[in-house]
């Protein structure tokens, strides 16, 4: 399985932040905002990953991670020129994708709790074996403001009943958050799929096309995981929060890449050491030394 990142957008629900820098780059907490999807893909054990972003922040992200071999990855990038929503992403990395099955993941989506790792490594098995979409669902108050999952107990777990986008009288309060797993076909789809009313492709349709197939399954994020979606400045404000409270608890870093790349067996001991080297004058570097130590 593949993995693509989306991390474009004009970030306009957070200028000024925004004005010189893509939203993906702000910092949540001790860490660029990207590093947060990165290292959902990486628990995954997904190494091959496509970036999508705008001609202007390309640039930048290719600075940050080049070609992705100090973590163990295989790293490419791609241009999306304009805003042209969620699913044209599949159109931008058909190429990329080739045969394979894809995960996507939104480049603002935080996600965090115990037994992320075995679900999405599950939630990949399930659609290599089965050939069926899955989107995830997390319990929220007010679900009006977002795509809700209606969604049945099968023997394959959630089977989806129906999605709506921010409903005015919701049929649940699970919300579809930016993380979707699906099979190869989902290429095709894309070139299916018409413009909406907004003029984008939007995800919506293309789970609407595997749910009147009823191959949509869903993965429901109960309460030991906390989800974050950091497009405000008061969302943005509470995730950096939300990570300094946990990191100081426990004195664990979260999403740090370099410990999970070599956790995963991505890179080796001695390539860990050097990355916490070039960092040593940090704490974020020391904290890699500190992994290497134990």
């Amino acid at each position: 399985m593949k993995g693509i990142i989306l991390a474009g957008g004009s970030g306009s629900r957070l200028l000024p932040l925004t004005q010189s820098i893509v939203k993906q780059l702000l910092p949540i907490y001790d860490k660029p905002m990207i590093y947060y999807p990165l290292s959902v893909l990486m628990l995954g054990n997904i190494r091959e990953i496509l970036i999508i972003s705008t001609p202007k922040d390309l640039p930048r992200f290719e600075e940050m991670f080049g070609d992705g071999a100090h973590l163990g990855l295989e790293i490419h990038y791609a241009i999306q020129e304009r805003p042209n929503g969620l699913a044209e992403a599949f159109v931008i990395g058909k190429e990329f994708v080739g045969d394979d099955d894809v995960c996507l993941i939104l480049g603002d989506n935080l996600i965090y709790g115990e037994g992320l790792t075995r679900i999405l490594r599950q939630s990949a098995q399930n659609v290599a074996q089965t050939k069926k979409a899955m989107i995830f669902g997390y319990y929220v108050q007010n679900p009006q403001h977002y795509g809700v999952i209606e969604f049945a107990k099968s023997s394959e777990g959630f089977e989806v009943v129906s999605i709506e986008e921010k409903p005015n009288e919701p049929k649940s309060h699970y919300a579809a958050i930016g993380l979707y797993f699906y099979p190869n076909d989902v290429l095709t789809k894309a070139t299916q799929i018409s413009p909406s009313h907004r003029g984008e492709l939007e995800i919506t349709s293309i789970n609407q096309l595997y749910l009147q197939e009823k191959r949509l399954n869903a993965e429901i994020l109960g309460r030991g995981y906390a989800w974050l979606d950091t497009g405000t400045h008061q969302s943005l404000l509470e995730a950096g929060n939300f990570i300094e409270i946990i990191e100081k608890r426990q004195g664990l870093k979260i999403a740090c890449l370099e410990e999970i790349a070599y956790k995963m067996r991505f890179i080796s001991h001695q390539q860990l050491i050097q990355l916490g080297e070039q960092m040593s004058k940090n704490q974020y570097g020391q904290y890699l030394l500190q992994v290497a130590q134990q």
